[in-house]
């Protein structure tokens, strides 16, 4: 009962509420063990755990929530709000062992209101064989209810603990397993299939044949995880989340992940066999960094595979920048808007493998325009447009132009 609010059992003689807690007292081990036997009787398969006495750790705490809950009768302040820690703390263990055994607390909670029932009742009997008035009963009926909440707080706050615990360690070994793909230390013979199958069955992983590993770009610094889904792989402890996506070519996984990272940026390597994760990675970092120097969209989270030539053209930045300064040197003497329009026809004329009229077309220029910078492309570099090893050069290091920005793309209607 609130502290503002006077107990009944003010009223009851002080020797009648020594009588009752008395007799209720000597009551409780029995009582303990029919609401012991009538709870396994309900819940057949309650497994039963002794302590070092062998004497069972439920009838134990059964019996000091009894006599907790009848020691308060002695003194009538004790009706006011008990401090937390009266409560028996086995109760706390209940609820951790629901958790480690993969149950659920509606199950204990039923039990719980079973010995309520059971003791209410055996309570009852004592306080009509005392005579002691209805409201003060009434009073008790409310208190114990009261007094079930409290023990149902300590289960739930027991569970609590164990499903953190659990969630922590699942993260340890969860990170562990990831260094192991990530870093590439999972390579090593004489059997990586098999070193990563092990870690991954301490966390229930079920391996996958194929892997794709994304790098994440944070919305904002406490922005909430993705819900990528429990046979996703994720790792939010770095300053990039990276994330492990197990068969990426499954039905129905591009869609489902798309939605998942709606607001995140970044990238998703290539899928690759298990132990090769660490080489999509890095194809994750290099896209990462291409969108960071605005060369790559921004804006979402993209697939590698869809990007496979900005990639390849713009990742090897210095060796494409050494061969575009070596296949381009003709232009070097031509001013920089005719050299541009100049390497936009040159780029055209290897991609159509057309006449004037299919690059006129592809660049919005007149056919006579292109025959005219033909000739001029045709006396730069001589012969050497006809060999295949140099076209397949001049393509290269234009088509990486083009996507650095440095050459409009060719398009009709552009000019």
């Amino acid at each position: 009962m609130p502290a503002t609010t006077r107990s009944a059992w003010c009223d009851v003689p002080r020797l009648q509420v020594k009588q009752f807690a008395a007799l209720a007292m000597d009551e409780a081990p029995r009582l303990a063990q029919d609401i012991l036997d009538e709870v396994r009787r309900e819940f057949p398969g309650l497994p039963i755990v002794l302590d070092a006495a062998g004497e069972p750790l439920a009838l134990i705490g059964i019996r000091r929530a009894i006599e907790g809950f009848v020691r308060r009768l002695t003194d009538v302040a004790a009706t006011a709000p008990r401090p937390e820690d009266q409560l028996p703390s086995v109760f706390q263990e209940f609820g951790r062992d629901q958790n480690l055994h993969g149950r659920s607390l509606d199950s204990l909670q039923a039990m719980y209101r079973l010995g309520v029932k059971l003791a209410w009742r055996r309570l009852a009997d004592i306080g009509q064989r005392l005579r002691i008035p209805p409201p003060a009963m009434y009073e008790l009926a409310e208190a114990g209810y009261d007094y079930l909440d409290g023990l149902v707080d300590q289960s739930v706050r027991g569970y609590a603990e164990a499903a953190a615990r659990q969630a922590g360690e699942r993260l340890r070994q969860q990170r562990t397993l990831m260094d192991l793909l990530l870093e590439g230390r999972a390579t090593a013979p004489p059997d990586p299939v098999k070193v990563l199958t092990e870690r991954a069955a301490r966390i229930g992983w079920p391996v996958p044949e194929r892997v794709s590993v994304g790098l994440l770009i944070r919305p904002a610094r406490d922005a909430v995880a993705p819900a990528v889904g429990p046979d996703v792989l994720l790792d939010m402890d770095t300053e990039r989340p990276r994330l492990v996506v197990p068969d990426p070519d499954a039905a129905g996984r591009p869609e489902l992940l798309r939605r998942a990272l709606t607001g995140w940026s970044g990238a998703i390597g290539p899928p690759v066999p298990l132990p090769d994760a660490a080489k999509s990675l890095r194809w994750a970092e290099v896209a990462v960094a291409l969108m960071e120097r605005e060369l790559l969209p921004a804006a979402e989270v993209l697939h590698c595979t869809e990007h496979t030539q900005a990639l390849v053209l713009l990742q090897p930045e210095e060796l494409v920048a050494d061969l575009a300064r070596r296949a381009l040197a003709p232009l070097d003497h031509c001013g920089p808007t005719h050299g541009r329009r100049l390497a936009e026809t040159l780029l055209a004329w290897l991609e159509t493998r057309g006449g004037a009229p299919e690059v006129a077309a592809r660049l919005g220029v007149h056919p006579q325009t292109v025959r005219y910078r033909l000739r001029q492309i045709r006396e730069l570099w001589g012969d050497e447009v006809d060999d295949p090893d140099r076209r397949f050069e001049l393509e290269l290091v234009l088509r990486a132009r083009r996507l650095r920005g440095d050459l409009g793309t060719a398009r009709p209607g552009s000019r």
